[in-house]
């Protein structure tokens, strides 16, 4: 397994990793509609057109040539001495293998290297899977709550933040 910067390349893949893991990874928590519309080719697209915060990272997990898995990551969006982790999804088919943990680990690496004291992260509060996995690599909710409604949707879904010193 390689952990390595995303390029423009690997876009499409990250974008087919974005979607298979929400639609089985939200299956239940997300409205089966909204997930069942996810395109990779859009994802794809978002990723090469909209812009990234300065001192935002992308990192992809590469195995045998596939791409399986990613991180993206930088300052908190609300508190930028802080780090934040935006998203981290691994391929179904990896999930238990070490992929997730080697990425969120080398996403810590980072941000503590960029000098960062601590990392947050928001979670969907019914993502009992990821939420183990947070707590697993040393996270733990820090008492913060809101809200995530899927665009276009009406759907009002309770989150978490996870906080770890780094």
């Amino acid at each position: 397994m390689t952990i390595r910067p995303i390029t423009e390349a690997d876009y499409g893949a990250v974008g087919e990793v974005h979607v298979r893991t929400w639609q089985v990874g939200y299956a239940g928590i997300i409205p089966a509609d909204y997930l069942a519309a996810l395109d990779p080719a859009v994802s794809a697209e978002r990723r090469r057109t909209e812009p990234r915060p300065p001192g935002a990272h992308t990192l992809v997990a590469e195995e045998d040539g596939r791409i399986v898995g990613f991180v993206s990551f930088g300052p908190d969006r609300t508190d930028p001495r802080i780090g934040e982790l935006y998203a981290i999804y691994v391929l179904p088919d990896q999930w238990g293998c070490g992929t997730g943990r080697q990425l969120l680990t080398a996403a810590k690496e980072t941000l503590k290297a960029s000098g960062y004291p601590e990392m947050r992260l928001w979670v969907l509060a019914e993502n009992d899977r990821a939420r183990q996995f947070y707590e697993r690599m040393d996270l733990a909710p820090d008492g913060a709550t809101d809200t995530y409604t899927p665009r276009g949707t009406e759907a009002q879904l309770p989150e978490l933040r996870y906080t770890t010193s780094l």
